[in-house]
């Protein structure tokens, strides 16, 4: 391609590994091409005969002295055959600089074997479609980041209908099943109604809210439950870990008694009452101190505790402390150290918000035991009915517990992940089902400071942001307050999809996320329109700032109008109902 094909604006005046500064000579030249000469919008610089530098404008101002104009700009990359991001190549003084060429745009952004997922139109040219790497794009974490309003709903929707096949309300592989999954944490309830369609377009959503959601207790790990149950901060909590992790192993054994190896962690069913009971039981516990008879402790019938088992069955009455020699009797190590252990299991149990994690019963009324763990894991993947879409409504969900929710189903998927590669890698292959978890609104359970509430569920995330990827588990990270999310996540994220950012250190948190050639480009984010965002990382051939489609059907994300309500006549409340459903009656 030859310079006399080129639309010639200027030259070359100063050249630096992050800046090359160019002069426009004349008025009619800037005039002329002013559409094409605005920040963010693509130079290439000649550099030697065939070897093209592509620059991103970064700022535009008029030289008061000689009236000329001057152009800061980033090199992002170089143009030769093809594109390549990075250059150690940089144009010296003088040489001359055009506006980007179409036919270099359709070539670095063109559809090919590697660059075949549609991302959304070129803003600098929307005959151009950016054409993004769909393998490296989800198998390397993505960050989804914009202020409220800025389209970022939206834009995650229209990413995955475009994945699972849904377009202008319609599956596009209807007659047929693709491999892809992707399980959404929606914490607003919004992701619903972007994946149902008509029932003949044969898409099956897997939509689990509070009601619908099995979460048996028993799955939880040893900080999970913890951190449900047993307050950190108080003055015995280390006596309260103790005894409830000897109860919860006991039990476990006494009620798997085929499994040979069953420790705290151990995901088997226990009865988080039958606990409770052992727990009540050690705090009242009186032991026998008759000479001559064993140490054991005594009930008041005079009964001997053998077999400390018994302590699960329910809540037993003791013999009273004394010292008498023909009745004495001692208080047991714990006794009346759990009053107020106690009293917040209790109301943990019987507190209806919470049972979809302490009563989840089946269809049938019975409980989830172990051998029902293979339908528990279903429920999460989409294997109960093939589902490509699973949604985890998590808007129904009591503060106090999202943080183990997400960790514990975060966790479970990890796990299968991690024991499914291991058992194709032990055949010499790889993992031939990943998945994708969108994690909605991050910051309200993986922010980047936080109290012990938030530790379940950083620990789980943070884990699959570091080994998920090994095996074929990916993060979507999305957030209206990226500067508040774990810093861990976001630095293990290599594509960066950043909508409007109003916010001063969103913007310079996310500039310190991004690669050093988009760098300047971050400049335009808080000028971006609704459904426009840059994109940024492995999977793009180089920033781009792109229209995104309106997904359809659309999110429910949209903002109820305040003012167009208020000017409505008054409206009556059946308040009955609301409280019916507030009591989870």
């Amino acid at each position: 391609m030859e310079s006399k094909e080129l639309l010639k604006i200027g030259t070359v005046i100063e050249s630096a590994s992050n800046l090359i500064m160019i002069r426009i000579e004349d008025d009619e030249t800037f005039e002329k091409n002013k559409h094409e000469i605005q920040i963010g919008k693509y130079l290439q610089i000649k550099e030697g005969n065939h070897n093209y530098v592509i620059c991103v404008i970064q700022s535009i101002k008029i030289n008061d002295d000689n009236r000329k104009y001057i152009i800061n700009s980033q090199p992002i990359g170089v143009f030769s055959e093809d594109f390549k991001q990075g250059s150690s190549i940089l144009p010296s003084p003088t040489e001359e600089v055009f506006i980007v060429s179409e036919a270099i745009m359709s070539k670095i952004f063109s559809k090919d074997s590697n660059y075949s997922f549609k991302f959304g139109e070129l803003i600098q040219n929307r005959d151009i479609n950016l054409h993004i790497n769909g393998n490296s794009f989800f198998s390397k974490h993505i960050a989804v980041v914009g202020s409220t309003g800025s389209g970022k709903s939206c834009t995650v929707a229209k990413i995955l209908q475009d994945v699972v096949g849904i377009n202008k309300k319609t599956n596009l592989n209807n007659g047929s099943q693709k491999n892809a999954h992707i399980i959404i944490f929606d914490i607003h309830s919004e992701y619903k109604s972007a994946f149902e369609i008509e029932s003949k377009e044969n898409f099956n959503l897997n939509a689990l809210d509070v009601d619908k959601l099995k979460l048996p207790y028993w799955l939880m790990n040893s900080e999970e439950l913890e951190s449900l149950f047993i307050e950190s901060n108080e003055q015995n909590s280390h006596n309260q870990v103790s005894q409830f992790k000897k109860a919860v192993t006991l039990n476990k054994e006494k009620h798997n008694p085929t499994l040979t190896k069953v420790n705290y962690d151990t995901p088997v069913y226990f009865s988080i009452e039958e606990v409770y009971n052992y727990i009540s039981n050690m705090n009242e516990e009186v032991i026998n101190k008759i000479e001559g008879e064993d140490q054991k402790p005594k009930l008041l019938d005079g009964t001997l505790i053998f077999d400390i088992n018994s302590y699960f069955d329910k809540k037993l009455e003791f013999v009273t402390a004394n010292t008498a020699k023909a009745t004495k009797a001692s208080n047991g190590a714990f006794n009346g150290e759990f009053n107020r252990f106690l009293s917040r299991l209790e109301t943990k149990i019987n507190d209806k918000r919470l049972d979809f994690l302490l009563q989840p019963n089946k269809a049938d009324g019975t409980l989830y035991k172990t051998d029902d763990f293979e339908e528990i894991i279903k429920q999460f993947l989409g294997y109960l009915d093939k589902s490509n879409i699973t949604i985890i409504d998590l808007s129904g969900v009591p503060f106090e517990v999202l943080s183990i929710t997400v960790s514990l189903i975060s966790r479970l998927v990890f796990d299968f992940a991690f024991h499914y590669s291991k058992l194709k890698h032990s055949i010499k292959e790889l993992n031939d089902i990943p998945f994708l978890i969108v994690c909605e609104e991050a910051h309200n359970y993986i922010p980047k400071s936080g109290g012990a509430e938030y530790k379940a569920s950083k620990k789980s995330i943070e884990r699959i942001a570091k080994e998920g990827r090994k095996y074929g588990l990916s993060l979507m990270v999305v957030s209206q307050r990226p500067s508040e999310v774990s810093d861990t996540i976001f630095s293990q994220c290599n594509n960066f999809v950043a909508l409007r950012l109003t916010n001063i250190s969103d913007q310079n948190y996310i500039k310190g996320l991004l690669p050093n050639n988009a760098n300047s480009i971050t400049d335009i984010l808080p000028t971006l329109s609704a459904g426009e965002c840059l994109i940024v990382g492995d999977a793009t051939p180089m920033p781009a700032i792109v229209q995104m489609e309106m997904p359809d059907p659309e999110p429910k994300s949209e903002s109820i109008k305040f003012h167009s309500q208020w000017e409505n006549e008054w409206k009556e409340v059946t308040f009955s109902e609301v409280i019916t459903r507030w009591r989870k009656e």
